[in-house]
């Protein structure tokens, strides 16, 4: 991209560098995106929350208080993503963390559920960002969503793993070609929070139970570390083509 939209002057951005910034979180109703939106609006920036499903949206954003709006938005649709970032002016920061698909051996999943990883996290991310990147600030920044899966397999899910491994690849050729704008991405480990608050209890126990073994700190993340990671990336204007593993030390095991 040849121009990008003004933004604050660099002494306001370095002092505070989220204050009067547009922080899009795609995913931002639930889960990580949420508590993302809640440290950027405590450090001073407005959000906008996008996802599939309004009345949770509507909560989210009275809870965050005047600082946010909220529009639907689904990511593999791009005609859908074309119409939410349509009203924006500028976008500052952009993390998109919605993403549905259904992990499992390659022996044992439909080609439509061995593909979903990348029709949802993976193109869903990358046409986020090609709808958002006419608007993107010059000194802003995407960060993209992988997992710790990418850099090592915690079991049978060839097509999940690949697809985080793509996203980190993505976010190193999208570095290069939106420069200035800054693209990073987030990889964490297994976190007890809303991704597995809703699937069967004796499959998040053991895989809790495995993955405290297999950790450095032998315990589970937060969505909160999780999101202070985005947010480090958000802030840090010398950062980018970088992957940040918020895992535990679970790759180095």
């Amino acid at each position: 991209m040849s121009s990008r939209t003004s933004s604050p002057g660099p002494d306001s951005s370095r002092a505070a560098p989220l204050r009067g910034r547009t922080v899009v979180l795609i995913g931002g109703g639930s889960g990580i995106g949420l508590r993302v939106a809640h440290q950027a609006v405590a450090a001073g920036a407005e959000v906008v929350l996008g996802g599939r499903t309004p009345a949770r949206l509507a909560a989210a954003a009275e809870r965050l208080g005047p600082a946010a709006v909220w529009r639907t938005v689904d990511i593999t649709d791009k005609a859908s993503l074309a119409a939410f970032f349509a009203p924006l002016e500028r976008v500052d920061h952009l993390f998109t963390s919605a993403a549905s698909y259904r992990v499992g051996p390659m022996l044992a999943l439909s080609d439509e559920d061995a593909e979903s990883p990348f029709v949802s996290k993976f193109w869903g991310q990358y046409h986020a960002v090609r709808h958002a990147a006419p608007k993107l600030a010059a000194d802003g920044s995407v960060v993209l969503m992988s997992g710790a899966a990418g850099a090592r397999p915690p079991a049978p899910a060839p097509a999940y793993a690949a697809c985080n491994a793509a996203i980190e690849g993505l976010g190193r050729g999208l570095a290069v070609e939106l420069a200035p704008v800054r693209v990073n991405v987030v990889s964490p480990g297994t976190v007890d929070g809303n991704l597995w608050a809703g699937r069967p209890a004796a499959d998040r126990e053991a895989a809790f139970a495995q993955y405290r073994r297999d950790t450095l700190l032998h315990r589970l993340g937060t969505e909160d570390e999780i999101a202070q990671a985005v947010v480090f990336l958000f802030a840090n204007g010398f950062t980018t083509g970088s992957t940040l593993y918020p895992d535990g030390g679970y790759t180095l095991r």
